[in-house]
């Protein structure tokens, strides 16, 4: 029997963001990387473009409308999603990141299950995301999940854009199978 326990997710504080332990260090570690993998790593947050250097700096003005969700081992942050706010009855799914010290534990899933529990609850029609085609187990897992690929509402050469609808059943925990490490979006 598998008594292990998923992390805790917790909603962070809307309007209080910055005081959320470890929230900007994960917005950071997701932004790096992603700037790695596309070919232009920066050395730290400073060097971030402008519109990824304000998430990291201050998630309060970024994510003003969205909701933020954190995924914590005890005292440490291990992760965040954030859910943007409904605009034609769809939210969208942002900055999806796992520690990479906690991944494979399953951080991914609990937060992909916290968002779009909260999306099915806000009574939007649709969920949709958007993530680097090279993410080969994020496109899995949201695949498992119930996302289909539709036409770009972002024009960025390599990225996919999905959708589901928000009252699909299907949960990251349904969709359990064994995680690449590359559970980032």
């Amino acid at each position: 029997m598998n008594d292990r326990r998923g992390p805790a997710v917790v909603r962070a504080p809307a309007g209080a963001l910055s005081t959320v332990d470890g929230l900007s260090a994960m917005l950071t570690g997701y932004l790096l990387q992603t700037e790695a993998e596309k070919g232009r790593p920066v050395a730290d947050a400073a060097a971030l473009p402008e519109r990824y250097r304000a998430e990291a700096e201050d998630p309060d003005r970024a994510f003003a409308d969205a909701t933020v969700f954190v995924a914590r081992d005890g005292e440490t942050a291990t992760g965040c999603v954030v859910v943007t706010a409904s605009v034609d009855g769809r939210v969208e799914i942002k900055r999806l990141w796992t520690d990479p010290a906690h991944r494979g534990r399953g951080v991914a899933s609990a937060l992909l299950d916290a968002a779009l529990a909260h999306a099915a609850r806000e009574g939007v029609r649709t969920v949709r995301l958007s993530v680097w085609q090279w993410r080969t187990g994020a496109l899995a897992l949201y695949e498992r999940l119930g996302f289909t690929v539709v036409p770009p509402w972002d024009e960025r050469p390599d990225l996919i854009c999905m959708e589901r609808p928000a009252d699909l059943r299907r949960t990251a925990a349904d969709a359990a199978a064994p995680c690449t490490g590359q559970e980032r979006s």
